[in-house]
């Protein structure tokens, strides 16, 4: 016990900086922006106030760009889940060259700035892109671009995401074991069977976890929102830069901010109760 004790304050000294940097590089600088809106300037002096917390959810276009960014997210997070887990079941129980060749593919666009990653999509099945042009020399019509339309952030935002997904569902399903399976096909388990009963109940916290990810980057994305999508609406980063930059509307952009925060603080609220929720079962 006393050696127990006598670890104790050197192990808090360890988690001191981190925490204070912390506290100082993300949790200041959100209540200065909160109390930002709400305390807000005036000719007649500071004042108290929800003005601007009032005008964004009356206004039709703040809103309208506030569901653009949830449907974004969600349709993106749906399709990074639908592509990601069979990648990463194939590469988890695959060997040889070929598993080794879709894994490079698959992890690819992690070594890839998204900026380059955004100009590739455009210059792929923009107007005039690659996919025009092969169109073109076959004689068939153009096919409709996603660019600068709701789908162009989504496309984008998959290709950029889908590394980290996967590595994520591959450290989940490093838990479960050949044995498990095996022993369930000696007993007749087919593959579905195997895979509702041993492999998703193993991996589910994996699941929650990348989602969870997924979610908070893509909220608060801002390059291929900006380079891939429409003009308006617009999701919630190119919104914020362009109210503060063009529209010199910092209050509304600070607004604008702390509600892109609140829906992202949900989401980490999720995944930190997934989290303890996963320790609690491996206790057990």
């Amino acid at each position: 016990m006393k050696a127990l004790s006598g670890r104790r304050p050197f192990g808090l000294l360890l988690v001191a900086l981190p925490v204070l940097l912390v506290l100082w590089l993300v949790v200041w600088p959100i209540i200065v922006a909160v109390i930002g809106t709400i305390h807000v300037g005036t000719p007649s002096g500071a004042q108290w106030s929800i003005k601007s917390y009032e005008f964004f959810f009356s206004d039709g276009y703040s809103l309208g760009n506030l569901w653009l960014t949830v449907w974004t997210t969600g349709i993106t997070a749906l399709f990074l889940l639908l592509f990601s887990f069979p990648v990463a079941l194939y590469l988890r129980f695959a060997e040889g060259r070929l598993a080794a060749f879709v894994q490079s593919l698959a992890v690819f666009p992690l070594f890839v700035p998204s900026i380059i990653l955004a100009y590739a999509l455009i210059r792929a099945v923009g107007p005039n892109g690659t996919l025009d042009t092969i169109l073109n020399a076959l004689h068939l019509p153009k096919a409709p671009t996603p660019y600068l339309t709701p789908w162009g952030p989504v496309i984008g935002l998959t290709w950029d995401n889908l590394p980290l997904t996967v590595l994520i569902l591959m450290s989940g399903l490093g838990n479960v074991s050949n044995a498990a399976i095996e022993a369930a096909r000696d007993v007749g388990a087919g593959r579905f069977v195997i895979l509702r009963e041993i492999i998703l109940p193993r991996i589910w916290t994996s699941i929650l976890v990348a989602l969870s990810f997924d979610v908070l980057g893509i909220f608060s994305a801002f390059t291929f929102p900006y380079l891939l999508g429409p003009a308006s609406p617009e999701m919630m980063g190119p919104f914020m830069q362009r109210t503060f930059s063009d529209l010199n509307d910092p209050v509304s952009a600070q607004t604008q901010a702390v509600v892109t925060f609140l829906f992202c603080a949900l989401f980490g609220l999720f995944y930190v109760r997934s989290i303890a929720k996963g320790r609690e079962n491996q206790s057990r």
